[in-house]
């Protein structure tokens, strides 16, 4: 198809690969409609300079002749091809852009100095301020790129960078939680330059750290607990670094955050009053789209715009539950491409019950969960010929039944179950 993912309609009507980590997945889990995510990498990958170099963004201010680059953008790049591999198993596609990717990633592996983090060289971002030097977002994102980027060498069996890759994942982890962490807020200073008493903690930086793993569990939780505290109620979840800014592109990896970290509850509590209350229901709104931004006493001034009505209200990076909620709510994660191998871990987080279902190549994958005390019950579908695990809540006892008869678990701790290498078919939980 010719579809393309771009900026609203209202705004530039550019690609930008930071959005696509946002509105890339929500299509996926919506309407399966993977093209607009093609064609924007196609577009993207068709601007790379030969220093590996991808930009800010495609292909209007191309054509003008004039290329910006941004560290996190580049990244997302990157991100978004594996994104589009996983949902697509386009295999074909992923091999003709693995030079040009490898390329990109020895670009910023350039970047690595002495501190065992990148000196972030661009400030562009998502028009938060503050992007530069040894940055803890920006260092995140590059933690989770090189993680993907070991799965999909390994897809392509061009496993020889691979050593290097995973040194460079030990370095970032280290200096990040060595040098950018603050006991006294549990949160990450936004980067190592300034941590001074009037030093940003970042919404961004924060949630980054727990989706990228760079963190313990007792961090994470520290760290969303932090983050819950700062809500502006009934307006949402503030990002300091954007000054006095909302942003739902930024809320939507804090959202994940608080999944990530054991705390479902906030992600849902989250997702209700400022998205469901706020975003859609309040009388200035669409009732059906989605704005790209506005300010924490409820205003809709975005502070990085100088003009109120540049404010998009259709803006697809501010979709960040439309997957949350699939992924990790009803607990449905694709661990390779299409879905072969597969992990269900429904964290329901005080919501009653839950359906989900989305499709890939190889066929359906549905779940349907409802909250018993403190057991989750109901079943799950995933395609024949593929395989995976499942992760339940402890608590009372419940039996899980599949084609072939009752499955006992291969762990049982205090707090969870976990099954492996169940087949691909139809599941039932059901209480003991």
């Amino acid at each position: 198809g010719n579809s393309v993912l771009m900026d609203g309609a209202k705004r530039d009507r550019l690609v930008w690969p930071g959005d696509i980590a946002i509105s890339g997945p929500s299509m996926f889990v919506s309407t399966n409609s993977l093209d607009g995510i093609k064609n924007g990498l196609t577009a993207l990958f068709s601007m790379q300079q030969a220093s590996g170099r991808l930009p800010y963004n495609g292909i209007g201010y191309f054509l003008k002749g004039h290329f910006d680059y941004s560290f996190t953008y580049h990244l997302y790049t990157l991100l978004d091809l594996y994104d589009y591999y996983i949902y697509s198993g386009d295999l074909a596609y992923l091999e003709k852009y693995w030079p040009q990717y490898k390329l990109g990633l020895a670009n910023t592996m350039g970047l690595i100095d002495s501190t065992g983090m990148a000196n972030v060289d661009s400030p562009n971002d998502w028009l938060r301020s503050g992007m530069g030097g040894h940055n803890g977002e920006a260092n995140s994102i590059f933690y989770h790129t090189l993680e993907k980027s070991i799965a999909l060498a390994n897809v392509l069996n061009d496993t020889t960078l691979v050593p290097t890759w995973t040194n460079a994942m030990s370095s970032i982890r280290a200096a990040l939680n060595a040098n950018l962490w603050d006991p006294s807020q549990n949160l990450f200073f936004d980067n190592a330059e300034d941590k001074s008493a009037t030093a940003v903690h970042p919404q961004d930086g924060n949630s980054w750290a727990i989706i990228a793993g760079l963190v313990t569990p007792d961090r994470a939780s520290a760290i969303s607990k932090a983050l819950a505290a700062r809500w502006v109620r009934p307006f949402g979840a503030p990002a300091p670094e954007a000054g006095k800014a909302i942003s739902p592109f930024a809320s939507g990896f804090e959202v994940q955050a608080h999944y990530l970290a054991g705390a479902a509850d906030r992600a849902v509590d989250l997702m209700e009053f400022m998205w469901a209350d706020f975003m859609l229901d309040d009388p200035r709104m669409t009732n059906s789209s989605l704005i790209e931004g506005y300010s924490n006493d409820g205003s809709l001034h975005y502070p990085p715009y100088d003009n109120d009505a540049r404010v998009s209200h259709a803006h697809g990076w501010s979709t960040g539950p439309t997957s949350a909620l699939s992924f990790f709510g009803a607990g449905m994660q694709l661990t390779s491409a299409l879905g072969r191998t597969w992990e269900i871990h429904p964290r329901l987080g005080g919501v009653k019950r839950i359906s989900a279902g989305y499709e890939t190549g190889l066929g359906k994958f549905e779940v349907q969960w409802e909250a018993s005390g403190e057991v989750i019950v109901g079943s799950f579908t995933t395609p024949q010929g593929t395989s995976g695990k499942l992760l339940l809540p402890g608590g009372q006892g419940h039996t899980l039944t599949g084609q072939n008869g009752v499955v006992a678990p291969t762990e049982k701790g205090d707090d969870s179950f976990v099954y492996v290498d169940l087949p691909g078919g139809t599941y039932e939980v059901a209480l003991d």
